[in-house]
């Protein structure tokens, strides 16, 4: 192979990595929470972590503030629940930032496994696999980018374009009321240009929590994906070593069992290092996304009351993302069961028994090392799965119940 071959090939390779995180990354760039590179030079790390600061103080500018509305001035307990519900998506949201920044090298880790995995692949059939899955890794992203991204924005501008009236002494003014609304003797958002100004900040706080949420959801989906890819190329070697055998020598046959038994190790290796960086994320999600879910039902019964189309609308949607983002994770976690699951499945089904007796006992490790599946959990605690997701809907169902009647 010539040098233009090498240099032609080493682009392909990172092109398809490209390709396959690009979405997540233009997430995570504008907030920072993209990992940076290890020989970066002190002045580029100096100045992502001050992207980093300006972000987390744009969301903690709004949800302090929010969190002392809720306990120190507002008695109406409808008026609270109506700004409980922002106030949580705020706390998922910091902390799925904090766990993206905190777990930053292994997410670098992932990146260049990724990356070692496509420089490994030699036939086209195999890299046909890989992109097919890295293309169902994208769309993933690009689902969750629209849905969740435009649900979060729909709910704050619905809020925010009816504009109230208020009177102070003999004066009367007109403001645009908040999604997380702020505690007066902090800042009084009642006036221009402050009530202004700090909607600006509410938006920028609500684009930095929205995309560090999109940005795991993507993340977790893109490298489980990857994971899937490796593992059904996974299947075609185990087929291809039983067809072929034949047709090579014994010392052939068991090198490539031997690859085999290896690249398995290494898919599940990975696996362990997406599911230790995603498991706090998945918990939040677990957990926020019932509570919201409770609250954003609660929100359109309220909005049914007075009939107010542009409420109800935006709480359905949002409604309809968060359902959209707990059940991302649960897919990810069912598909990733299944297919561990389905390795060593197929190590039995094929024709193992045509093989040399020292090569076939090969088998035995992959369907012993199948039967201890790796699972996707919400902080170890929880295993996603699809019947994870329909305990989630009726846990929140429940709490809607529960909340409804005991404000109505």
């Amino acid at each position: 192979m010539t040098k233009s071959d090498v240099a032609s090939r080493s682009t392909d390779i990172k092109c398809y990595n490209d390709y396959s995180l690009q979405l997540t990354r233009w997430f995570l760039l504008p907030i920072g929470a993209w990992p940076i590179a290890s020989t970066s030079n002190v002045m580029w790390k100096v100045l992502a972590w001050l992207h980093v600061l300006t972000c987390a103080t744009m969301i903690c500018i709004i949800m302090v503030p929010c969190l002392l509305y809720i306990l120190l001035e507002e008695n109406d307990i409808k008026l609270k629940l109506s700004a409980t519900g922002p106030l949580l998506h705020r706390v998922m949201g910091i902390i799925n930032y904090w766990t993206l920044l905190h777990r930053s090298k292994d997410i670098r880790k992932c990146i260049r496994h990724m990356e070692t995995d496509w420089k490994l692949i030699q036939r086209p059939e195999d890299r046909e696999i890989m992109l097919q899955h890295a293309k169902f890794g994208r769309f993933i992203a690009c689902i969750c980018g629209m849905i969740m991204q435009g649900g979060t924005f729909l709910f704050s501008i619905a809020k925010a374009m009816k504009p109230t009236t208020i009177t102070v002494g003999n004066e009367t003014f007109t403001m645009h009321p908040m999604t997380c609304p702020i505690y007066s003797n902090f800042i009084d958002t009642r006036f221009t240009p402050v009530n202004e100004i700090m909607l600006i900040v509410q938006f920028m706080s609500t684009f930095v929590v929205s995309s560090s949420t999109v940005g795991a959801c993507s993340m977790a989906a893109v490298f489980t994906m990857h994971a899937c890819g490796q593992l059904n190329m996974l299947y075609m070697w185990l087929n291809d070593l039983v067809k072929n055998q034949k047709k090579q020598n014994h010392d052939i046959t068991q090198q490539k069992m031997a690859t085999i038994v290896e690249h398995h190790l290494r898919i599940l290796s990975f696996l362990k290092r997406v599911e230790s960086i995603m498991h706090k994320v998945s918990l939040v999600e677990f957990v926020g996304c019932t509570i919201n879910m409770c609250l954003l039902g609660y929100y359109c019964i309220m909005a049914w009351q007075v009939f107010d189309v542009a409420k109800i609308t935006s709480s359905v949607i949002v409604y309809a993302s968060m359902g959209f983002n707990i059940f991302i994770f649960c897919y990810i976690g069912e598909t990733v069961t299944g297919q561990c699951k389905h390795v060593g499945e197929m190590a039995y089904m094929t024709n193992w028994y045509e093989l040399p007796h020292q090569t076939a006992r090969g088998f035995v490790l992959i369907i012993a090392r199948s039967s201890n599946v790796i699972k996707i959990t919400a902080g170890k605690l929880f295993h996603l799965s699809i019947a994870t997701f329909g305990d989630v809907i009726k846990t929140s169902m429940v709490y809607l119940n529960l909340l409804r009647t005991m404000t109505m």
